[in-house]
């Protein structure tokens, strides 16, 4: 490494020790806790108002909870009820896990198998394909739904010529699980690229001098490795098909108990019930329960494969 390059990377080294100081220090603790407690507050008040009976959410305010502590359950028991106003959020949950898993391990998998391929393997053109894939990377994801619906419904024709039949995807979960692998795919590539080329080139180099082929030298070095890229991609992949409305309510393009994601659910209640805020509020904690669960967990990796898929350039 170059004299020039190391003090190119120290200086932000040194910039961010000074911020650490600074937020260290007893002022910067409490511009911290300021900040942390007015960020709090909305989402305190939506978790009280999910507890409170209908009369108290409806004439006063989440605040009320000092004075008078009435808190009760049957919110959440009409929400996640089987043929409640919200569409049966209860299904939902379980057909928003059953969407986000494979919308996450699909892209996740694949990405990994062309970043290493980006990252390691020699193969002519390399460099212009992920030109392109940083490319499809940089196109708004509302620009492709009316071709990609469009597909779905009747295929793909070219000047008339059918080019791809009808397959059958509209309104399917798996054209769902399809276009979330395909928007997520140039990201996660990028990203994971970024992580399995700053592995150090000696480690692949012996494993490659003992005989190691490209799968193994993937599996048992590259991989293990790129584990907190690997969880940074996953959690942020699976939080945003969790929290995904415009995708689902393009391709499927209806709410139908069971078979449409939570999302949907809770823009049917929203619909149906827009004036009881303790519905509502607690339509949105169940919504939002896993993505919170799932940050919590994995935060740690999340900003350790941030920081791993920084370019060693």
């Amino acid at each position: 490494m170059s004299r020039s390059r190391a003090a190119g990377r120290a200086r932000p080294i040194a910039g961010t020790a000074q911020a650490a100081r600074a937020i260290g220090s007893l002022p910067g603790r409490l511009v911290v806790a300021v900040v942390v407690v007015v960020w709090s507050l909305p989402a305190a008040g939506v978790l009280i108002t999910s507890f409170q009976p209908a009369d108290t959410a409806t004439t006063s305010g989440w605040w009320s909870v000092v004075g008078d502590p009435q808190l009760t359950v049957d919110n959440y028991r009409q929400v996640l009820g089987a043929g409640s106003a919200g569409g049966d959020l209860f299904q939902g949950f379980l057909a928003s896990v059953a969407v986000a898993v494979p919308a996450t391990l699909a892209p996740l998998g694949l990405a990994a198998v062309a970043a290493y391929a980006f990252a390691w393997a020699r193969f002519a053109g390399r460099d212009w394909l992920f030109l392109a894939v940083v490319a499809l990377a940089l196109v708004p994801l509302q620009m492709t739904l009316v071709p990609l619906v469009s597909a779905y419904s009747d295929g793909v024709r070219v000047f008339g010529i059918p080019i791809v039949p009808d397959l059958g995807l509209a309104g399917s979960w798996l054209g769902l699980w399809m276009a979330h692998t395909a928007f997520a795919l140039p990201i996660a590539v990028l990203v994971l690229r970024g992580a399995m080329a700053a592995i150090p080139s000696h480690l692949v180099d012996a494993a490659r001098t003992d005989g190691a082929s490209h799968l193994d030298v993937f599996a048992r070095v590259v991989v293990p490795l790129s584990v907190p890229a690997l969880a940074a991609v996953a959690a942020l992949q699976f939080l945003w098909v969790w929290n995904d409305f415009l995708v689902a309510s393009a391709l499927l393009g209806r709410i139908e108990p069971g078979t449409s994601p939570i999302t949907l659910g809770l823009a049917a209640l929203v619909e149906s019930r827009g004036q009881e805020l303790h519905l509502l509020s607690a339509g949105t904690v169940v919504t939002a329960a896993v993505p919170l669960v799932v940050f919590v967990v994995l935060q740690r990796l999340v900003v350790q494969g941030a920081h791993a898929a920084t370019f060693d350039q």
